[in-house]
């Protein structure tokens, strides 16, 4: 059999615990169900670190940030990190982009041979947070609360007309696989930036969901004093006591964030309507994942940034029914995970060691490992030093040197509200596990001179003449459609799928 195809779609901000494939009862995913039905569900994959630009690094790399510097949104990704495109190419495959990676720097590529859109983010040292300001709000480029408190209809926003094109080149992109290159496998990431805040979603989605049912957090909010200190950051760095916010408020946002859902499960059949019509489903695998999730009103927290399972919990769903038996797992994985399995799947080598390992025994069946860690890393804005998660059979432990630790039994305490780790001798191994593997104090300075060297850069760059790295799409006018250095009637002929019979016979 030829390598099989690749469809890699991301979600952002998209937690697993809103979808029906991860129990949720109301939210409308038809699309999804279907891959989840027929594919590898990963029950228990995580944001290696929950926030865009350091998650989607990690997808790209296998790397946890401080292995690569990619901190938070304004931290340059380095060319000379082989990604899964990278490895991909070397196995003879197509690779494209169409959608958000949020990569800052010259390099808008990263192995990947084209790019299809621009990103929806910028590509500057611009959101670059300062660890010296502790929990003084950066308020130009800060998360507020005008998502929360302004959800509702809107039939096109900044993000509508994104995911839209995102999604309309994609679908293209596989018809020209079929009709130009249908010898060769492919690797196409679309990449969508919703559910993501703000909370506005097109009437069609909207009305799929009713307010009165919209259900309402499991973890009730809870006064900031009471928070978790992390949480207390959090809750600081959005400005959540800017607002009061109703029961009303809590529905609406979700409402929106529910509708969004849809949207983007719309957006995927369309990719899988596109695969099946040009024959190639059947030796395609469909990767499904989000970057972070969002607490959406939970603990009474919005948006990512945390460790606790809202923000850090994502899908992962792997759809290939000619390659891979349906299963459910339940062994912890995370992002760091997706490069070697991509690597495997093409039958790769990997060139240099990465955080992750390959998931390909599991989506072929391999009985899972109880005690299989998943690691994260989080060196961004709302918190003030590093911060680490390790999860591992029924446990989570979250370590932060300025916060006290955290540990939960997610079996016995699924919402996270029992924190044990003053309590339970588990912790301390944990604890011992997390200071030896990281070198925290010099990964603490290391994120502090980077902060400060591009604070300094930033404002260096504003001053003269400006040169964008925001990602200039190329398309080719000049042989597109109908030209006149080429036929027209075989342009006609290649660009039909399936193609036109054969009139050879019939001619005079």
């Amino acid at each position: 059999m030829s390598k099989p195809n690749i469809l890699f779609i991301t979600a952002d901000q998209l937690a697993a615990q809103f979808l029906p494939a991860y129990g949720h009862k109301l939210v409308k995913t038809p699309n999804l169900d279907r891959l989840a039905k027929s594919g590898v569900v990963f029950e228990n994959a995580y944001s290696s670190s929950p926030l865009c630009a350091p998650a989607r690094a990690t997808i790209m790399n296998g790397l946890l940030p401080s292995r690569t510097g990619v901190y938070d949104n304004a931290a340059e990704f380095p060319s000379a990190i082989p990604t899964w495109a990278h490895y991909l190419r070397m196995q003879g495959y197509k690779t494209c982009l169409s959608g958000k990676m949020h990569f800052v720097g010259p390099d808008q590529l990263h192995g990947l041979e084209e790019r299809l859109t621009t990103d929806i983010y910028p590509a500057d040292f611009g959101w670059t947070p300062d660890w010296r300001l502790k929990q003084e709000r950066i308020d130009w480029w800060y998360h507020n609360m005008t998502s929360v408190l302004q959800p509702g209809i809107a039939e096109i926003t900044n993000q509508l007309e994104y995911d839209d094109e995102v999604a309309f080149l994609a679908v293209r992109k596989i018809y020209d696989y079929a009709r130009y290159e249908p010898s060769k496998p492919f690797c196409l990431m679309a990449s969508f930036t919703h559910p993501h805040d703000p909370y506005a979603a097109r009437a069609k989605y909207w009305n799929l969901y009713r307010d009165e049912d919209i259900d309402l957090p499991r973890a009730p909010a809870t006064e900031r004093d009471k928070l978790d200190a992390h949480s207390q950051r959090l809750y600081d760095v959005s400005a959540m006591q800017d607002y009061t916010v109703t029961e009303a408020d809590i529905r609406a946002a979700r409402h929106g964030y529910y509708a969004n859902i849809s949207y983007i499960d719309d957006l995927v059949g369309q990719l899988l309507a596109a695969l099946e019509a040009t024959g190639q489903l059947d030796n395609t695998i469909v990767v499904f994942a989000s970057d972070h999730g969002d607490f959406l009103g939970e603990r009474g927290l919005w948006y990512k940034m945390s460790y606790l399972e809202p923000s850090a919990h994502i899908p992962m769903i792997v759809s290939a029914p000619k390659h891979f038996l349906a299963r459910r797992v339940k062994e912890p994985v995370s992002l760091t995970d997706i490069l070697p399995t991509l690597v495997d799947i093409a039958g790769g080598k990997l060139a240099r060691a990465v955080d992750g390992r390959s998931l390909y025994p599991l989506l072929t069946g391999a009985t899972e490992n109880s005690n299989a860690t998943a690691w994260g890393e989080y060196l961004a804005e709302g918190t003030v030093a590093p911060m680490y998660m390790l999860r591992r059979g029924p446990w989570k432990y979250i370590h932060c040197p300025t916060d006290p630790d955290q540990l939960f039994n997610l079996v016995d305490d699924p919402d996270e509200l029992i924190n044990l780790a003053a309590s339970h001798p588990i912790a301390f191994k944990f604890h011992s596990e997390v200071v030896a593997k990281f070198d925290i104090p010099k990964i603490n300075a290391a994120v502090l001179e980077s902060q400060q060297a591009r604070h300094m850069m930033f404002e260096a760059l504003k001053s003269g003449e400006h040169f964008p790295w925001d990602f200039q799409p190329l398309r080719d006018a000049s042989e597109q459609y109908t030209r006149n250095h080429m036929s027209v009637t075989d342009k006609d002929l290649q660009s039909r799928y399936p193609r036109a019979p054969d009139i050879a016979g019939k001619k005079k």
